[in-house]
């Protein structure tokens, strides 16, 4: 094993002194290492895919050529939910198996494996020509995103600082905005191949939509299929995901590996090489040294814990212990009841509703389905990118509990208003334009809302919440809570937007329960330290686990305070 680089008492002394004292906090200290920033755009590629898939479903549902290609999705609302539910469903799987498995192969490798399986998914997604392939390429691609959704964020805070960790964070919901914006735009422009209508010549059979036959795939197709819009309308969006996907998977071939990971595996010389890599600084400066310690420390910590606890476990028992000491005490248990509630609220609140069936909701709203609807789905996401932007300036000087509060209270009184303009005007909207230009509006002022607060906080507190050694599974728990949360929205969405405004209603109690739950249940986390975060939840067993490390720290010649700030 290498000669670890410790620290004399003396150096220990002015390390402790000056540690934190390098480098801006937040979002200014992200161009301070143009190489971390670099690495850290191009990994969000990950959240990139997440976004674009959660965005290009809903424009690729309202397309006709679609719908003459598969009549019985286009038309059934619980096929149409099982459609968009598939990928969420194996999503969940993804993310909550990833986590033994990025510890075993790696976070950079792991990447690169789940984005051959995105490649494959994606193809068969672009390519089918049943039923059959389009769910299968879902299913297969959703593995991969499930998995990306819990590694990508964890990779990018294992390379990171401490101190531009959160900015980092937000990043990554940023470029899942972006994504989805993308998919808005590009399924808009391509619907336009050929035309907007499958076949102009035909008049409309199927079901009135605000007082207006609309396309019905089964009497509304010539026999040849058809002569305007084309399969390249829809078909281009679902290939285009290839392209990113790509990009990231070559990539990151050259990007480094994870120095907490290799410590992990005992590969402490490469560990240091690559933090210095990262850092942009020689293997002796102090800082890269502290650093490197600190990462020492906190595996060693983590591994010594958990065979104290249960000495004679097996490597698959250590993997499920894991998860057991995370439900051993009402503290521990504390910290994963407020991380699944964060990402549950963040999804039942209705916002993947939106995204997944834009479309479809504006056109309900009296918009044209054709090209109008198609429009304002594009704008919506506009939106939805802006206002992520607050976040982070806000997450760390407002902090999270008002940021979450007032978001949640700005989304129950829009969705309140528009259920009831929905219930009131919805079965007759040209005769009530005005109510139905209000409810548009209202739609827009929620995205505000939930883009600023439930959208990066969701994915900030369950990152700060757990103790060291249970960090990566607690958020495969948190993660996998919020897939199968977004896959019970995409599956009754359709079904409920067919009852006048009751989706609006049923998210709109779920915003109050978030709102009373914040108030309540959830403790503040911005600046906390670990141990004041421990003080939170009231978890004095942690007590004995601070002295434990307090002697890991003390025998790497390492300033205490240091680690326990982090």
């Amino acid at each position: 094993m290498p000669q670890s680089p410790r620290l004399n008492p003396i150096e220990s002394k002015q390390e402790g002194e000056n540690a934190g004292s390098e480098g801006r906090v937040g979002f200014r200290g992200l161009f301070e290492n143009k190489f971390i920033l670099g690495i850290s755009l191009f990994s969000t590629l990950g959240g990139f895919l997440f976004g674009y898939d959660q965005g290009v479903v809903s424009n690729v549902l309202a397309i006709e050529s679609f719908g003459a290609k598969f009549p019985a999705i286009y038309t059934n609302a619980t096929l149409k939910g099982w459609f968009v539910s598939t990928l969420l469903l194996a999503a969940w799987f993804g993310s909550i198996v990833n986590g033994p498995v990025c510890d075993k192969i790696g976070r950079k490798v792991d990447i690169i494996c789940n984005v051959v399986i995105f490649l494959l998914g994606s193809s068969l997604q672009a390519g089918a020509t049943s039923s059959a392939y389009l769910f299968a390429g879902r299913a297969v691609a959703g593995l991969a995103i499930g998995s990306l959704t819990h590694v990508v964020p964890m990779y990018l805070a294992e390379i990171s600082s401490a101190k531009i960790r959160g900015s980092l964070v937000s990043l990554q919901q940023l470029s899942i905005t972006f994504g989805i914006l993308v998919s808005y735009w590009l399924a808009y422009g391509t619907s336009h191949i050929g035309g907007t209508r499958c076949a102009p010549q035909i008049s409309y059979t199927g079901a009135l939509l605000n007082g207006r036959p609309t396309f019905d795939p089964y009497t509304d197709v010539p026999p040849g299929g058809c002569t305007g819009q084309t399969q390249a309308s829809w078909r281009i969006p679902l290939a285009f995901q290839i392209f990113p996907a790509l990009c990231l998977g070559i990539g990151m071939l050259f990007m480094p590996y994870s120095p907490r990971w290799l410590v992990e595996q005992g590969r402490e010389k490469e560990a240091l090489e690559e933090l210095s890599r990262l850092r942009r600084k020689p293997a002796d400066n102090h800082s890269v040294r502290i650093e490197f310690l600190e990462i020492m420390a906190e595996v060693r910590f983590a591994r010594e814990v958990m065979k104290a606890a249960y000495p004679n476990a097996g490597p698959v028992r250590q993997v499920i212990n894991k998860y057991l000491v995370l439900i051993s005490s009402w503290p521990k248990s504390k910290r994963l009841i407020v991380g699944c509630l964060t990402m549950m609220f963040q999804q039942f609140m209705g916002i993947n509703a939106i995204i997944y069936y834009a479309p479809t909701i504006f056109g309900q709203l009296g918009l044209d389905p054709n090209t109008t609807s198609l429009f304002a789905t594009g704008v919506y996401g506009i939106v939805n990118m802006l206002a992520t932007l607050p976040a982070i300036v806000l997450l760390d000087s407002v902090g999270r509990r008002p940021l979450l509060m007032s978001g949640a209270a700005g989304c129950f009184t829009c969705l309140a208003i528009v259920g009831s303009l929905v219930t009131v005007y919805g079965k007759d909207w040209p005769a009530h334009a005005a109510a139905a230009r209000t409810a548009i509006v209202f739609v827009f002022i929620y995205d505000v809302n939930f883009s600023y607060s439930w959208a990066p906080i969701g994915w900030v507190i369950p990152s700060e919440i757990f103790p060291l050694h249970l960090r990566s599974t607690g958020i495969s728990i948190t993660t996998s809570t919020t897939w199968l949360a977004n896959f019970v929205i995409g599956l009754v969405t359709p079904i409920m937007l067919d009852v006048g405004g009751m989706a609006y209603f049923i998210f709109a109690g779920f915003s109050l329960a978030a709102l009373l739950t914040v108030l309540f249940f959830f403790p503040e986390t911005k600046g906390r330290t670990l141990e004041e975060t421990d003080a939170e939840f009231g978890d004095n067993a942690n007590d004995r686990e601070r002295e434990h490390m307090e002697r890991i720290c003390r025998e790497l010649g390492l300033p205490v305070r240091v680690l326990l700030n982090a």
